[in-house]
Protein backbone atom coordinates (compact mmCIF):
# COMPACT_ATOMS: atom_id res chain seq x y z
CA UNK A 1 0.00 0.00 0.00
CA UNK A 2 2.76 2.41 0.48
CA UNK A 3 3.29 3.42 -3.26
CA UNK A 4 -0.37 5.04 -3.28
CA UNK A 5 -0.66 8.27 -3.00
CA UNK A 6 -4.07 9.03 -2.03
CA UNK A 7 -3.93 13.15 -2.52
CA UNK A 8 -2.44 12.14 -6.03
CA UNK A 9 -5.14 9.96 -6.84
CA UNK A 10 -7.96 12.45 -5.77
CA UNK A 11 -6.43 15.96 -7.36
CA UNK A 12 -6.19 13.32 -10.66
CA UNK A 13 -9.77 12.53 -10.18
CA UNK A 14 -10.82 15.64 -9.55
CA UNK A 15 -9.38 16.64 -12.96
CA UNK A 16 -11.52 13.82 -14.19
CA UNK A 17 -14.59 15.03 -12.80
CA UNK A 18 -16.27 16.60 -16.20
CA UNK A 19 -15.11 13.44 -17.87
CA UNK A 20 -17.29 11.40 -15.18
CA UNK A 21 -20.38 13.97 -15.35
CA UNK A 22 -20.73 13.64 -19.30
CA UNK A 23 -20.31 10.06 -19.72
CA UNK A 24 -22.72 9.55 -16.89
CA UNK A 25 -25.18 12.01 -18.66
CA UNK A 26 -24.69 10.35 -21.72
CA UNK A 27 -25.28 6.67 -20.27
CA UNK A 28 -28.44 8.10 -18.18
CA UNK A 29 -29.83 9.43 -21.39
CA UNK A 30 -29.84 6.15 -22.99
CA UNK A 31 -32.39 4.22 -21.19
CA UNK A 32 -32.21 0.60 -20.72
CA UNK A 33 -35.25 -0.43 -19.25
CA UNK A 34 -34.73 -4.46 -18.41
CA UNK A 35 -37.06 -5.69 -20.81
CA UNK A 36 -36.41 -3.75 -23.81
CA UNK A 37 -32.83 -5.66 -24.74
CA UNK A 38 -32.29 -3.57 -27.80
CA UNK A 39 -31.76 -0.20 -25.34
CA UNK A 40 -29.71 -2.01 -22.80
CA UNK A 41 -27.19 -3.11 -25.68
CA UNK A 42 -27.23 -0.04 -26.66
CA UNK A 43 -25.97 1.24 -23.03
CA UNK A 44 -23.62 -1.81 -23.04
CA UNK A 45 -21.99 -0.17 -26.66
CA UNK A 46 -21.62 2.92 -25.16
CA UNK A 47 -19.66 1.26 -21.94
CA UNK A 48 -17.97 -0.89 -24.57
CA UNK A 49 -16.55 2.29 -26.82
CA UNK A 50 -16.17 4.04 -23.71
CA UNK A 51 -13.42 0.91 -22.24
CA UNK A 52 -11.96 0.23 -25.42
CA UNK A 53 -10.24 4.14 -25.28
CA UNK A 54 -8.89 3.37 -21.84
CA UNK A 55 -7.42 -0.26 -23.07
CA UNK A 56 -9.85 -2.51 -22.49
CA UNK A 57 -10.40 -6.34 -24.32
CA UNK A 58 -14.71 -6.17 -25.02
CA UNK A 59 -16.43 -9.52 -24.80
CA UNK A 60 -20.09 -10.11 -25.16
CA UNK A 61 -22.18 -12.65 -23.81
CA UNK A 62 -25.01 -12.96 -26.60
CA UNK A 63 -28.19 -13.22 -25.36
CA UNK A 64 -31.59 -13.54 -27.55
CA UNK A 65 -34.55 -12.52 -24.77
CA UNK A 66 -32.08 -9.96 -22.93
CA UNK A 67 -29.59 -7.97 -23.58
CA UNK A 68 -26.02 -8.73 -24.05
CA UNK A 69 -23.97 -9.14 -21.01
CA UNK A 70 -20.58 -6.99 -21.31
CA UNK A 71 -17.21 -8.57 -19.87
CA UNK A 72 -14.41 -6.40 -20.15
CA UNK A 73 -10.90 -6.95 -19.52
CA UNK A 74 -8.24 -4.60 -18.25
CA UNK A 75 -4.71 -4.76 -17.09
CA UNK A 76 -2.26 -7.62 -18.45
CA UNK A 77 -3.24 -10.83 -19.87
CA UNK A 78 -0.80 -12.78 -18.28
CA UNK A 79 0.10 -11.86 -14.40
CA UNK A 80 1.13 -14.00 -11.32
CA UNK A 81 -2.15 -12.14 -9.85
CA UNK A 82 -5.86 -13.09 -10.02
CA UNK A 83 -7.82 -10.50 -11.19
CA UNK A 84 -10.15 -8.69 -9.34
CA UNK A 85 -14.14 -8.59 -10.45
CA UNK A 86 -16.03 -5.29 -10.98
CA UNK A 87 -19.98 -6.26 -10.53
CA UNK A 88 -22.49 -4.21 -12.56
CA UNK A 89 -25.65 -3.98 -14.70
CA UNK A 90 -26.77 -1.09 -17.06
CA UNK A 91 -30.39 -2.30 -17.27
CA UNK A 92 -32.88 -0.34 -14.71
CA UNK A 93 -35.94 -0.67 -13.34
CA UNK A 94 -37.63 2.28 -15.25
CA UNK A 95 -39.80 1.88 -18.51
CA UNK A 96 -39.07 4.03 -21.78
CA UNK A 97 -39.82 6.87 -21.95
CA UNK A 98 -39.72 8.34 -18.43
CA UNK A 99 -37.18 10.75 -19.41
CA UNK A 100 -40.20 13.11 -20.02
CA UNK A 101 -41.21 13.43 -16.36
CA UNK A 102 -38.00 12.58 -14.80
CA UNK A 103 -35.16 14.25 -16.92
CA UNK A 104 -31.19 14.48 -16.11
CA UNK A 105 -30.75 17.44 -13.60
CA UNK A 106 -27.57 18.78 -12.64
CA UNK A 107 -27.16 21.01 -9.49
CA UNK A 108 -24.45 22.20 -7.03
CA UNK A 109 -25.03 19.27 -4.65
CA UNK A 110 -27.13 16.39 -6.78
CA UNK A 111 -27.19 14.34 -10.36
CA UNK A 112 -31.15 13.20 -10.83
CA UNK A 113 -32.32 11.14 -13.49
CA UNK A 114 -33.65 7.20 -14.06
CA UNK A 115 -30.61 4.72 -12.71
CA UNK A 116 -28.24 7.27 -12.26
CA UNK A 117 -27.98 5.31 -8.76
CA UNK A 118 -29.23 2.33 -9.77
CA UNK A 119 -26.44 2.20 -10.96
CA UNK A 120 -25.01 4.17 -13.82
CA UNK A 121 -23.01 5.78 -11.84
CA UNK A 122 -21.42 2.90 -10.73
CA UNK A 123 -20.12 1.76 -13.73
CA UNK A 124 -19.03 5.66 -15.29
CA UNK A 125 -17.30 5.21 -11.38
CA UNK A 126 -15.54 2.01 -12.61
CA UNK A 127 -14.11 2.83 -15.46
CA UNK A 128 -12.73 6.37 -14.09
CA UNK A 129 -10.78 4.72 -11.62
CA UNK A 130 -9.77 1.99 -13.97
CA UNK A 131 -8.33 5.12 -16.00
CA UNK A 132 -6.62 6.59 -12.47
CA UNK A 133 -5.06 3.71 -11.96
CA UNK A 134 -3.37 4.04 -15.40
CA UNK A 135 -2.90 7.57 -15.10
CA UNK A 136 -0.60 6.55 -12.13
CA UNK A 137 1.03 3.60 -13.77
CA UNK A 138 -0.57 1.01 -11.70
CA UNK A 139 -1.14 -2.00 -13.68
CA UNK A 140 -3.14 -4.80 -12.64
CA UNK A 141 -5.67 -7.28 -13.98
CA UNK A 142 -8.96 -6.22 -13.74
CA UNK A 143 -12.36 -7.93 -14.88
CA UNK A 144 -15.61 -6.03 -15.15
CA UNK A 145 -18.88 -7.36 -15.72
CA UNK A 146 -22.02 -5.50 -16.61
CA UNK A 147 -25.25 -7.73 -16.53
CA UNK A 148 -28.32 -6.93 -18.79
CA UNK A 149 -31.24 -8.43 -16.08
CA UNK A 150 -29.94 -7.88 -12.63
CA UNK A 151 -33.32 -5.91 -11.80
CA UNK A 152 -35.24 -9.31 -12.67
CA UNK A 153 -33.43 -11.63 -11.07
CA UNK A 154 -30.29 -12.45 -13.69
CA UNK A 155 -31.75 -15.07 -15.04
CA UNK A 156 -29.02 -15.35 -18.10
CA UNK A 157 -26.19 -13.78 -16.76
CA UNK A 158 -26.10 -15.40 -13.04
CA UNK A 159 -23.61 -18.39 -14.58
CA UNK A 160 -21.55 -16.25 -16.22
CA UNK A 161 -20.72 -14.00 -12.89
CA UNK A 162 -20.02 -17.49 -10.53
CA UNK A 163 -17.55 -18.37 -13.37
CA UNK A 164 -15.78 -15.24 -13.65
CA UNK A 165 -15.90 -14.73 -9.65
CA UNK A 166 -14.31 -18.07 -9.38
CA UNK A 167 -11.42 -16.75 -11.32
CA UNK A 168 -10.73 -13.31 -9.21
CA UNK A 169 -9.24 -12.77 -5.77
CA UNK A 170 -12.29 -10.69 -5.04
CA UNK A 171 -15.49 -9.28 -6.22
CA UNK A 172 -16.10 -5.29 -5.78
CA UNK A 173 -19.78 -5.07 -6.61
CA UNK A 174 -20.67 -1.55 -8.33
CA UNK A 175 -24.22 -1.07 -6.47
CA UNK A 176 -24.70 1.98 -4.54
CA UNK A 177 -23.78 2.36 -0.86
CA UNK A 178 -26.13 2.22 1.65
CA UNK A 179 -26.25 5.70 2.78
CA UNK A 180 -22.50 6.39 3.27
CA UNK A 181 -21.71 2.95 4.39
CA UNK A 182 -20.59 -0.08 2.35
CA UNK A 183 -22.40 -3.76 2.32
CA UNK A 184 -21.34 -6.91 3.75
CA UNK A 185 -24.11 -8.76 4.34
CA UNK A 186 -27.45 -9.04 1.96
CA UNK A 187 -30.30 -10.96 2.64
CA UNK A 188 -31.19 -13.54 0.19
CA UNK A 189 -34.72 -13.15 -2.30
CA UNK A 190 -36.84 -15.33 -3.07
CA UNK A 191 -40.17 -15.61 -5.03
CA UNK A 192 -42.77 -18.13 -4.99
CA UNK A 193 -45.84 -17.66 -6.96
CA UNK A 194 -49.24 -19.70 -5.45
CA UNK A 195 -52.10 -20.77 -7.53
CA UNK A 196 -55.67 -22.24 -6.77
CA UNK A 197 -57.59 -23.74 -8.91
CA UNK A 198 -61.37 -24.30 -7.60
CA UNK A 199 -64.59 -24.94 -9.31
CA UNK A 200 -66.41 -22.36 -11.21
CA UNK A 201 -70.56 -21.14 -10.90
CA UNK A 202 -73.05 -18.33 -10.81
CA UNK A 203 -72.81 -17.11 -7.37
CA UNK A 204 -77.32 -16.33 -7.92
CA UNK A 205 -78.07 -19.75 -9.49
CA UNK A 206 -76.03 -22.41 -8.56
CA UNK A 207 -73.83 -20.93 -5.40
CA UNK A 208 -73.39 -24.02 -3.53
CA UNK A 209 -71.83 -25.93 -6.44
CA UNK A 210 -69.07 -23.57 -6.80
CA UNK A 211 -65.51 -23.58 -4.83
CA UNK A 212 -64.06 -20.35 -4.47
CA UNK A 213 -60.41 -20.36 -5.32
CA UNK A 214 -60.49 -17.06 -3.74
CA UNK A 215 -62.08 -17.83 -0.69
CA UNK A 216 -59.06 -20.74 -0.77
CA UNK A 217 -56.69 -18.15 -1.38
CA UNK A 218 -57.80 -15.77 1.82
CA UNK A 219 -57.08 -18.94 3.89
CA UNK A 220 -53.76 -19.97 2.62
CA UNK A 221 -52.35 -16.50 2.67
CA UNK A 222 -53.03 -16.07 6.28
CA UNK A 223 -50.57 -19.46 6.82
CA UNK A 224 -47.67 -17.87 4.36
CA UNK A 225 -47.51 -14.16 5.87
CA UNK A 226 -47.10 -15.98 9.29
CA UNK A 227 -43.96 -18.13 8.04
CA UNK A 228 -42.44 -14.60 8.86
CA UNK A 229 -39.56 -15.01 11.51
CA UNK A 230 -38.38 -11.74 13.00
CA UNK A 231 -36.13 -13.25 15.15
CA UNK A 232 -34.74 -15.23 12.44
CA UNK A 233 -34.80 -12.13 9.87
CA UNK A 234 -37.11 -14.70 7.72
CA UNK A 235 -39.72 -12.01 6.16
CA UNK A 236 -42.65 -13.10 3.56
CA UNK A 237 -44.62 -10.91 1.75
CA UNK A 238 -47.88 -11.22 -0.24
CA UNK A 239 -47.51 -8.55 -2.52
CA UNK A 240 -49.65 -9.49 -5.77
CA UNK A 241 -52.81 -11.24 -5.83
CA UNK A 242 -54.71 -12.00 -8.05
CA UNK A 243 -58.09 -13.95 -9.27
CA UNK A 244 -61.88 -14.31 -10.18
CA UNK A 245 -63.27 -13.45 -13.55
CA UNK A 246 -66.69 -11.51 -12.36
CA UNK A 247 -68.40 -10.76 -9.37
CA UNK A 248 -71.38 -13.02 -10.17
CA UNK A 249 -68.88 -15.87 -10.73
CA UNK A 250 -67.62 -18.45 -8.20
CA UNK A 251 -63.50 -17.98 -8.95
CA UNK A 252 -61.98 -20.92 -10.31
CA UNK A 253 -58.44 -19.18 -10.08
CA UNK A 254 -56.43 -17.54 -7.89
CA UNK A 255 -52.84 -16.69 -7.14
CA UNK A 256 -50.34 -14.84 -5.32
CA UNK A 257 -47.10 -13.68 -5.58
CA UNK A 258 -44.63 -14.00 -2.96
CA UNK A 259 -41.67 -12.09 -1.75
CA UNK A 260 -39.49 -13.82 0.38
CA UNK A 261 -35.68 -12.84 2.15
CA UNK A 262 -33.78 -14.90 4.17
CA UNK A 263 -30.60 -13.78 5.79
CA UNK A 264 -29.09 -17.35 6.51
CA UNK A 265 -28.05 -19.93 3.67
CA UNK A 266 -29.75 -22.62 5.78
CA UNK A 267 -33.28 -20.93 6.12
CA UNK A 268 -33.69 -21.69 1.81
CA UNK A 269 -34.42 -25.55 3.06
CA UNK A 270 -36.88 -23.94 6.03
CA UNK A 271 -38.61 -21.70 3.63
CA UNK A 272 -38.92 -24.55 1.16
CA UNK A 273 -40.45 -26.75 3.27
CA UNK A 274 -42.86 -24.45 4.75
CA UNK A 275 -44.25 -23.39 1.22
CA UNK A 276 -44.56 -27.15 0.17
CA UNK A 277 -46.48 -28.13 3.59
CA UNK A 278 -49.32 -25.86 2.48
CA UNK A 279 -52.49 -27.69 1.65
CA UNK A 280 -56.10 -26.55 0.65
CA UNK A 281 -58.83 -27.11 3.81
CA UNK A 282 -61.61 -27.03 0.30
CA UNK A 283 -61.28 -30.92 -1.08
CA UNK A 284 -62.10 -29.79 -4.49
CA UNK A 285 -59.32 -26.77 -4.96
CA UNK A 286 -55.94 -28.12 -5.89
CA UNK A 287 -52.89 -26.03 -5.40
CA UNK A 288 -49.92 -25.81 -7.51
CA UNK A 289 -46.53 -23.78 -6.38
CA UNK A 290 -43.89 -22.82 -8.15
CA UNK A 291 -40.37 -20.71 -7.74
CA UNK A 292 -38.37 -20.67 -4.54
CA UNK A 293 -34.31 -18.83 -3.47
CA UNK A 294 -33.15 -17.57 -6.55
CA UNK A 295 -30.67 -15.37 -4.33
CA UNK A 296 -28.64 -16.82 -1.93
CA UNK A 297 -27.90 -14.13 0.88
CA UNK A 298 -24.72 -12.69 1.35
CA UNK A 299 -23.40 -13.48 4.58
CA UNK A 300 -20.63 -11.42 6.54
CA UNK A 301 -17.95 -13.86 6.61
CA UNK A 302 -13.96 -13.44 6.96
CA UNK A 303 -13.55 -12.20 2.95
CA UNK A 304 -15.71 -10.12 3.23
CA UNK A 305 -14.97 -8.21 6.49
CA UNK A 306 -11.26 -8.59 5.35
CA UNK A 307 -12.11 -6.51 2.39
CA UNK A 308 -14.12 -3.47 4.46
CA UNK A 309 -11.21 -3.49 7.04
CA UNK A 310 -8.67 -2.67 3.99
CA UNK A 311 -11.47 -0.14 2.61
CA UNK A 312 -12.04 1.50 5.73
CA UNK A 313 -8.15 1.90 6.23
CA UNK A 314 -8.05 3.50 2.68
CA UNK A 315 -10.62 5.63 3.16
CA UNK A 316 -9.01 7.14 6.58
CA UNK A 317 -6.02 7.92 3.84
CA UNK A 318 -8.41 9.54 1.53
CA UNK A 319 -9.92 11.75 4.22
CA UNK A 320 -12.77 10.10 5.40
CA UNK A 321 -14.74 7.74 7.54
CA UNK A 322 -16.83 4.47 6.55
CA UNK A 323 -18.98 2.17 8.16
CA UNK A 324 -20.34 -1.38 7.22
CA UNK A 325 -24.43 -2.11 6.99
CA UNK A 326 -26.48 -4.86 5.78
CA UNK A 327 -29.70 -4.41 3.77
CA UNK A 328 -32.34 -6.77 3.00
CA UNK A 329 -32.07 -6.36 -1.12
CA UNK A 330 -30.28 -8.56 -3.08
CA UNK A 331 -27.39 -7.98 -5.85
CA UNK A 332 -25.14 -10.22 -8.12
CA UNK A 333 -22.96 -10.12 -5.29
CA UNK A 334 -25.44 -12.38 -3.80
CA UNK A 335 -24.21 -14.98 -6.02
CA UNK A 336 -20.47 -14.68 -6.07
CA UNK A 337 -20.28 -14.42 -1.79
CA UNK A 338 -22.30 -17.69 -1.55
CA UNK A 339 -19.08 -19.23 -3.51
CA UNK A 340 -17.19 -18.17 -1.04
CA UNK A 341 -15.65 -15.51 -3.14
CA UNK A 342 -14.21 -12.33 -0.65
CA UNK A 343 -17.00 -9.54 -1.99
CA UNK A 344 -17.74 -6.22 -1.02
CA UNK A 345 -20.98 -4.64 -1.48
CA UNK A 346 -21.71 -0.62 -2.07
CA UNK A 347 -18.72 0.03 -3.69
CA UNK A 348 -20.79 2.87 -6.20
CA UNK A 349 -22.55 6.42 -5.90
CA UNK A 350 -23.89 8.06 -2.55
CA UNK A 351 -27.29 8.90 -2.65
CA UNK A 352 -31.14 8.22 -2.64
CA UNK A 353 -34.35 7.58 -4.41
CA UNK A 354 -32.99 4.00 -5.97
CA UNK A 355 -36.24 2.68 -7.63
CA UNK A 356 -38.24 6.25 -6.75
CA UNK A 357 -39.14 9.23 -8.37
CA UNK A 358 -36.23 10.88 -6.94
CA UNK A 359 -33.82 9.10 -7.55
CA UNK A 360 -30.13 10.83 -7.43
CA UNK A 361 -26.74 10.95 -6.49
CA UNK A 362 -24.88 13.38 -4.34
CA UNK A 363 -22.20 15.23 -6.02
CA UNK A 364 -19.53 15.76 -3.27
CA UNK A 365 -18.96 12.00 -2.72
CA UNK A 366 -18.56 10.82 -6.15
CA UNK A 367 -14.52 12.07 -6.74
CA UNK A 368 -13.89 10.62 -2.87
CA UNK A 369 -16.11 7.08 -3.72
CA UNK A 370 -14.53 6.55 -7.21
CA UNK A 371 -10.59 7.38 -5.64
CA UNK A 372 -11.62 4.74 -2.69
CA UNK A 373 -12.27 2.28 -5.28
CA UNK A 374 -9.13 2.98 -7.63
CA UNK A 375 -7.47 2.15 -4.37
CA UNK A 376 -9.04 -1.20 -3.71
CA UNK A 377 -8.11 -2.06 -7.14
CA UNK A 378 -4.59 -0.62 -6.45
CA UNK A 379 -3.70 -2.07 -3.22
CA UNK A 380 -5.91 -5.90 -3.35
CA UNK A 381 -3.85 -8.81 -4.14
Amino acid sequence: MAPLDPQALLAHLETRRPWIVSHLRELVLQESPSEDPATINAAMALAEGWARELGGRAKYHKQREFGHVLELRFGPTRSQKKPILLLGHLDTVWPLGTLANMPWKESATKIEGPGTLDMKAGVVMALAAIEALKALKINRPITVLLNSEEEIGSPVSRPITERLALESSAVLVLEPAQGLALKTARKGVGHYLVEVTGVAAHSGVDFEAGHSAILELARLIQTISAFTDLDRKLTVNCGVISGGTRSNVVAAHAQVEVDVRIAKTTDARHVEKLFRSLKTTDPRCTLKITGGINRPPMERKPGTIALFKQAKQLAGRLGFSLEESSTGGGSDGNFTAALGVPTLDGMGAIGAGAHAPHEHILTEHLIPRTALLAAMLATLD
